[in-house]
């Protein structure tokens, strides 16, 4: 028996159509036959949508389990009044949360209590709210190909013990954390176990702790991000294949302060990021096969501290300007490779005019081993002291690690598209 197209769409329109005629819209109203956003979610059924009234909802523990859509007029809070409660726990698939602004949930030493909470679900949509004062701002837990895009998470935290993450995700995959901004927080973004997932152009901005903090994750992608004045700037840990790319890394400075933090990492890509002016520029211990390329290192007090422990990295075609100190490490060997870089400390020539400089760089100097080793030395930093070192390393070369050699310095700085 031969079926035509004409039929097939007419047993999906069948199937399709009374889904359309069930799903409904309640509207939520302070003068309204509904007027709390617990009540309407009572009476919805999967696919129906709640659209709020503006007006100040004193409302928390909502629990969404049902795939429902819940949007919100331009003026609509709803404060928490400080309770030790999520205000919205998603549980069902396919749930949307737009344009709220999610007020007041309070500290719990407990519990992670959040103002958006996912749990165990699939294709939440978190979208253009604004989350103010709240302990976690959204908490993804063991849910999947979540979006949570557009969001404004701010708070006023004195210390990590009593602040949450602004965007926290444990044991989840597929998640897309897009154009947020996150500040106040302990972490501004905060991934454990979390695969296959992407993290673009975000603002982690003035955060106690890190701007994004990775651990036990892979396979994932930052790109475009903006993380300013955190208080040790951003840690990928114990993760493999992670892609970053074309993101500013500023002004984290402090004694244990670095633009980015390494450990135990492998297989990745750090390409055309910018790095300025952090105390670290990169801070690499355990890092493996990892391609550092394109990227931009200005005003930092170490562009890259790169541990005895770190294996066949590669370092090329960067920018280092201006740097305090270009390469310091902690090892009298190095199984990385330097080339093509440019370093504004080189001073070499180029007789074939190449672009290239004739004379090999050795970014390490001695005076930065030192005070790798002895920080308190960093006051002779400006003193005669480190005129008569520089002299010794040119005399006595070997006091430094001799592989760790740009073997093709660039003469002039990269201008890259």
């Amino acid at each position: 028996m031969r079926v035509t197209t004409s039929v097939v769409l007419i047993f999906i329109f069948l199937f399709i159509y009374p889904h359309f005629l069930t799903a409904k819209e309640i509207v939520v109203e302070k003068k309204g036959s509904v007027k709390s956003i617990s009540k309407a979610i009572d009476l919805a059924e999967d696919g129906d949508k709640i659209s709020v009234s503006p007006g100040t909802y004193m409302e928390h523990s909502l629990v969404v389990d049902k795939s429902i859509s819940l949007i919100a007029q331009k003026g609509v809070i709803i404060d928490a009044d400080s309770a030790a409660a999520n205000i919205f726990i998603v549980e069902a698939d396919n749930v949307t949360i737009e344009g709220f602004e999610l007020r007041n949930v309070g500290v719990s030493y407990l519990k992670e209590i959040a103002a958006v909470k996912l749990r165990n679900c699939r294709g939440a949509r978190i979208i253009n709210n604004k989350i103010i004062n709240c302990f976690f701002g959204v908490y993804i837990e063991q849910s999947n190909e979540a979006l949570v895009q557009g969001n404004r998470i701010e708070s006023e935290f004195d210390d990590e013990a009593s602040a949450g993450n602004a965007i926290h995700a444990w044991k989840c995959k597929q998640l897309e954390i897009v154009n947020n901004v996150s500040t106040g927080h302990r972490d501004g973004i905060y991934f454990e176990f979390v695969d296959h997932s992407r993290i673009e152009n975000n603002q982690s901005i003035g955060n106690l702790r890190y701007g994004l903090h990775f651990m036990f994750s892979n396979r994932d992608l930052y790109r475009g991000n903006l993380f300013r004045d955190n208080g040790a700037g951003v840690a990928v840990m114990f993760s493999k294949e992670i892609q970053m790319i074309d993101n500013h890394f500023d002004h984290n400075w402090g004694g244990a302060s670095y633009g980015l933090l390494l450990k135990e990492i492998s297989d990745g890509n750090i390409d055309q990021n910018t790095f300025s002016r952090n105390t670290i520029g990169i801070l690499a211990e355990g890092a493996n096969r990892l391609l550092i390329r394109e990227n931009i290192f200005v005003n930092n007090g170490t562009a890259i501290d790169m541990k005895g422990n770190c294996l066949d990295n590669k370092v090329l075609k960067n920018n280092f300007t201006a740097n305090t100190f270009e390469i310091v490490t902690n090892s009298q060997y190095s199984q990385n490779l330097y080339e093509e870089n440019y370093w504004s400390g080189y001073s070499g020539y180029d007789l074939d005019r190449n672009g290239y400089g004739d004379v090999p760089y050795r970014p390490v100097n001695l005076f930065a081993k030192i005070t790798n080793e002895i920080p308190s030395a960093t006051i002779m930093l400006h003193s005669n002291f480190v005129n008569l070192l520089e002299a010794g390393e040119k005399t006595f070369p070997q006091m430094i690690p001799e592989e760790l050699t740009d073997s093709k310095p660039r003469m002039k700085p990269y201008s890259y598209d």
